[in-house]
């Protein structure tokens, strides 16, 4: 897993794309939650990546892609894996609550056996970053210091769908409307302070690929 030596640049985007990055609180404690992108396309790459996530304690993972799943390929070689296939599509628009049940109750059902999880999509840029960032929530995290705590992670990340993830949460948790106001208001207050250019970002890693 990532740690702060021998990280790639912030613009480095190719390099970022299925580096396993360890999303840790201001004081350095891990929250059991990896970000990254998807398995290599090449199964002998993919299975390499696998096995050091495997080694690095993790014990399931969260595939928030709806193109294609690897569950097939990880029962094959790691059955004691839990795997959630959450797909939905990166389109932009809301995503529905079902999506941010699935994906985070599996995951805390993971982390609750003391192993960390893995919450993925194609680039980790931004479904995977948001269900974490949901997890995150759910896990009793401060708005400010999730997004943060994720960002730090992992540089690339958009989080766009973190609105949809606050929603969410707010329903799960009962909150008011004034709660759940304060919050947006929050994450609006964080991508003014960081926002970075998604479509950029993502042209990036996809021609990182190419070669």
């Amino acid at each position: 897993m990532s740690s702060s030596a021998g990280l790639p640049a912030p613009d480095d985007y190719g390099a970022w794309h299925r580096l396993p990055c360890d999303v840790v609180d201001a004081d350095g404690n891990h929250s059991g939650v990896v970000v990254t992108g998807d398995l290599h396309q090449d199964p002998d790459l993919a299975l390499e990546q696998l096995t050091g996530w495997v080694l690095a304690g993790v014990g399931g993972i969260v595939d928030c892609r709806v193109e294609w799943t690897e569950e097939d390929f990880v029962a094959v070689h790691y059955p004691d894996v839990a795997y959630v296939h959450v797909g939905v599509d990166d389109h932009g628009g809301r995503q529905p609550d079902s999506w941010f049940d699935q994906g985070v109750d599996g995951a805390l059902a993971v982390l609750g056996q003391g192993d960390r999880v893995v919450v993925h999509c194609h680039m980790g840029i931004n479904r995977g970053p948001s269900m974490a960032f949901a997890l995150l929530l759910c896990l009793g995290w401060g708005v400010t210091d999730a997004l943060n705590a994720i960002r730090v992670a992992r540089p690339i990340v958009g989080l766009i769908y973190a609105d949809d993830a606050i929603s969410w949460f707010g329903r799960r948790a009962s909150w008011s409307l004034d709660q759940e106001a304060d919050a947006q208001a929050e994450l609006t207050a964080w991508l003014e302070g960081s926002a970075i250019d998604v479509d950029h970002v993502i042209r990036k890693v996809r021609d990182a690929d190419k070669n």
